[in-house]
């Protein structure tokens, strides 16, 4: 899967790469100038992971010298981290937390926070799924609330039309962004959650898991659904707002675009340390990230518009501090027009 995923967007930013033969790359160059050197550390959220992990192996034809790992903690996993001073760069699928706000003012860490993509969580069950065509949100609250634990089972108790067989979930790991925003969406609250589903930081996880199962049911990014379409069918989810368009609603570039897919449409970010952001090599790895929307088209995303990729860059070479999210985390209903005013 991740070789897929290399293959696939190593493709597209090697077209905008000046040096994969011809054209300027879409973001402005600046700072180190060639032979760059050292080491980069990002950690974070498996739904970044993608971005990150291409932007990376590009970055690193065009500079052997320097060093990228990328790793999957999750997004609350990758703010202990960068809290700690262990990595440059940390990928998030939320705004930062105000416990985490206050673990990096602690350790002494100012950070600039960058969106760089949008998405859209999927509910997807195996293609072998004959019933559940579509969901409302209602009924994924009363699968996945808290109460649910060892008491809905079976998907006749979702809906009594349905089989009466065993249904088995898969989500994601509690260290996620993704775990975090789709409670905040579904039942209310962050990481208020039945327990006994298979969890997992990393999507591939989940990806196996329903894949492989007919009863099963899991939620993911869209991007990772876009990747293995032949292994996972979408749920459109419903969300009783007549104003949103009525009825259920499946997501895809469109419609995380154009906002109708609520409430499971959220913005994505890296994190980069100030101090990490005066390396010439950091400067120019974070450069990378602007204005690769044929990148984000190619493997699921949904990018930001210009303007949004212009305030994020005027941001960065402003070392502009702090986050536009108040207390952060989850930011339920955050449309890109919604994102654009938080960031002017």
């Amino acid at each position: 899967m991740q070789q897929q995923w290399q293959r696939v967007i190593g493709a597209v930013l090697c077209t905008m790469a000046a040096a994969c033969g011809g054209g300027n790359s879409a973001a402005p160059r600046s700072g180190g100038g060639e032979g760059l050197s050292g080491a980069i550390r990002v950690d974070g959220s498996s739904t970044v992971f993608p971005i990150s992990e291409a932007v990376a192996e590009e970055f690193q034809r065009e500079h052997p010298d320097v060093r990228v790992t990328v790793g999957i903690s999750g997004t609350g996993g990758g703010f202990q981290k960068f809290c700690r001073g262990e990595t440059d760069i940390s990928d998030a699928s939320r705004p930062i937390r105000a416990a985490e706000m206050e673990a990096c003012k602690s350790a002494g860490i100012d950070y600039i926070e960058l969106p760089i993509a949008y998405d859209g969580l999927a509910v997807v069950v195996n293609p072998g799924n004959t019933w559940a065509a579509s969901m409302t949100t209602a009924e994924l609250k009363t699968l996945w609330e808290p109460a649910a634990t060892g008491k809905v089972t079976r998907w006749n108790q979702v809906r009594s039309s349905w089989p009466d067989r065993e249904i088995r979930l898969f989500g994601a790991g509690v260290d996620s962004g993704t775990f975090d925003y789709f409670t905040e969406a579904i039942t209310g609250k962050e990481k208020a959650s039945r327990g006994d589903f298979t969890s997992s930081e990393d999507d591939n996880v989940i990806v196996q898991g329903v894949g492989g199962d007919e009863a099963a049911l899991g939620y993911l990014p869209l991007a990772y659904v876009e990747q293995n379409r032949g292994a996972l069918k979408i749920v459109p989810i419903d969300d009783g707002k007549p104003d949103n368009g009525g009825g259920p609603i499946a997501p895809s570039a469109e419609t995380v675009r154009n906002g109708s897919y609520q409430p499971l449409s959220r913005p994505l970010f890296i994190y980069v340390a100030r101090n990490s952001a005066e390396r010439p090599e950091v400067q120019r790895f974070v450069e990378s990230y602007f204005g690769a929307a044929e990148l984000l088209r190619e493997v699921g995303y949904v990018e930001l518009t210009p303007e949004l990729y212009k305030l994020a860059q005027t941001h960065f070479s402003e070392r502009r501090v702090g986050t536009a999210f108040g207390s952060g985390g989850s930011q339920v209903g955050m449309t890109l027009e919604a994102l654009l005013a938080r960031e002017k």
